[in-house]
């Protein structure tokens, strides 16, 4: 759900690190952007909440090494079940960048990237340099691997993913249909074969509980915490469940907890159309590498087709894949997450022209978790897992496709894509254990929401609707492109530094421009 398909949060949010660190122009505390405050309405500073009681479950601090870098680690052990109707426990692991001054220290600043499926171990480790030094020396900076992701007790559902790149994500025929439907229920009985324990306990509910026990096991009284994309449902969930144990939580790109499925995947293709819009008109108004002026969203198209038809061969020696349909669409949407990656697209779509699919492949392989030795990360296996427990999915496989001709009418480019996307839910073994609903989170400190309106993956009005929900919640409203904004508007960046340090909130009604 991160929510577009697959890895959206993690694979954004290295694309602005990578921007940030190959742009001469760009400032080393963050990106460029600016704040306005609308004079009409003023917020009610509300300081850090009181320290809640202590945990009534037996904790275990985190015991730390040294693990390079300047980072520590750590795992810790939690139930599999939180409910305590099975045994069995599970690992997490933990890493953190100790404040370096322990006596203004205020606590530990917990992170996740999104996914679901996005290591949050690997996030602090490659990108802990991003954040603010406002943060970086007040906080512990902690990233975590949710259950069943990468070093914590993972999931591991097949080993070669390459075949499934290979299909058709948008079939245009029975046999291409045929196809998506046998390997999502291949796909769903080998993830049963090989996680039958582990399967029924990795829904978000069961992260919200980890969550609990990882700031208990950090010894804070209250939880700081900066949710992206899928971060933000655990966030909203946990100050829902927890409200006296928050202390400031600041969520950018945020989902709408009450959403079910289909209209996830309905918001979300309208939103990955418009941006796809965005790109193609932006690419026909200047000097740009896919040149064709007026005539650039028929170019595209037409290129699009042809890949449909006749698969791409790369330049490169050392990697003898064909770009077909299901790597270019995924190149396109990757590119999408990001307006950093928008020329590393126009590039792409012209060495394509010229019977090159290699930039395909360079966009398309981090989005999917494959990595340059050909394995891949278990990303795809978790996200399919979690989300089949957090929402209520059809399971009648025509469904899947009556939605993709429903979503033609407004989002033709990603109807099928989006549609098909959660087809293995249709034969998951595991029935779902979340039903989507709103959240008040009564008695928390003020809830920062971060919206941005050219956010492809979690659309501006999922942010307006979480913002509303909760009874502290206060939105900022981020004008630009692209998935989340702490990253790419310093605006956002500074504003969220300032609040996770002080717990005053900014203004109602701030705006932030790029």
């Amino acid at each position: 759900m991160d929510p577009m398909i697959r890895r959206g949060p993690a694979l954004v949010l290295a694309a602005v690190l990578l921007a940030a660190a190959c742009t001469p122009s760009a400032e080393p505390s963050g990106p460029a952007g600016s704040r306005s405050a609308d004079p009409s309405t003023a917020s009610s500073r509300t300081a850090p909440a009181e320290s809640a009681s202590p945990s009534p479950r037996p904790i275990v601090p985190a015991r730390w090494s040294d693990c390079g870098g300047g980072f520590q680690c750590a795992t810790i052990v939690v139930p599999r079940d939180h409910s305590g109707a099975t045994g069995g426990t599970v690992n997490l692991a933990l890493i953190r960048k100790p404040a370096p001054d322990r006596a203004t220290r205020i606590g530990s600043l917990v992170v996740n990237p999104g996914g679901p499926g996005a290591s949050g171990v690997e996030f602090v480790r490659e990108g802990a340099t991003a954040f603010p030094d406002e943060l970086l020396d007040r906080f512990d900076l902690v990233g975590f691997d949710p259950r069943g992701v990468n070093a914590s007790t993972g999931i591991r559902c097949i080993d070669n993913l390459d075949p499934r790149a290979n299909l058709d994500p948008s079939p245009d025929d029975g046999a291409e249909l045929l196809a998506l439907l046998d390997d999502a229920e291949s796909y769903a009985v080998e993830c049963a074969t090989r996680n039958a324990d582990l399967l029924p306990h990795l829904s978000t509910d069961d992260v919200v509980e980890d969550l609990e026990l990882i700031r208990a096991s950090l010894g804070d009284d209250t939880l700081t915490y900066l949710g992206f994309s899928y971060g933000t449902l655990i966030g909203s969930l946990y100050a829902d469940r927890y409200p006296e144990r928050v202390r400031a939580m600041a969520l950018d790109g945020a989902l709408d907890p009450r959403h079910d499925l289909e209209t996830v995947r309905a918001e979300q293709s309208v939103a990955f159309e418009a941006a796809l819009g965005r790109f193609l008109a932006d690419c026909a108004a200047r000097t740009c590498a896919f040149d064709h002026g007026a005539g650039t969203a028929a170019a595209f198209d037409a290129l699009m087709a042809s890949i449909d038809a006749d698969p791409l061969p790369t330049s490169r020696s050392f990697d003898r894949r064909l770009v077909g349909p299901g790597l270019a669409e995924f190149a396109v949407l990757a590119a999408l997450y990001s307006q950093a990656y928008w020329r590393g697209l126009e590039f792409a779509l012209a060495a394509a022209e010229q019977g090159d699919g290699a930039l395909f492949i360079l966009l398309a392989d981090p989005f999917r978790g494959r990595k340059t030795n050909g394995s891949y990360s278990n990303q795809l296996d978790a996200y399919t897992a979690i989300n089949c427990l957090d929402y209520p999915a059809r399971t009648d496989p025509n469904a899947y496709t009556e939605l993709a001709t429903r979503l033609a009418a407004t989002a033709p480019h990603f109807a099928g894509l989006v549609s098909y996307n959660d087809l293995a839910c249709a034969y998951w073994p595991t029935p779902p254990t979340r039903t989507p609903g709103p959240v008040s989170a009564n008695g928390a400190p003020p809830i920062v929401v971060v919206g941005t309106t050219g956010d492809p993956a979690t659309p501006f009005a999922w942010a307006e609707s979480l913002a509303g929900q909760l009874d502290s919640g206060v939105l900022v409203r981020n004008e630009g492109e692209g998935h989340t904004g702490f990253l790419s508007s310093v605006c956002v960046y500074d504003l969220i530094a300032e609040y996770l340090v002080s717990g005053d909130p900014p203004a109602a009604g701030t705006t932030c421009t790029f």
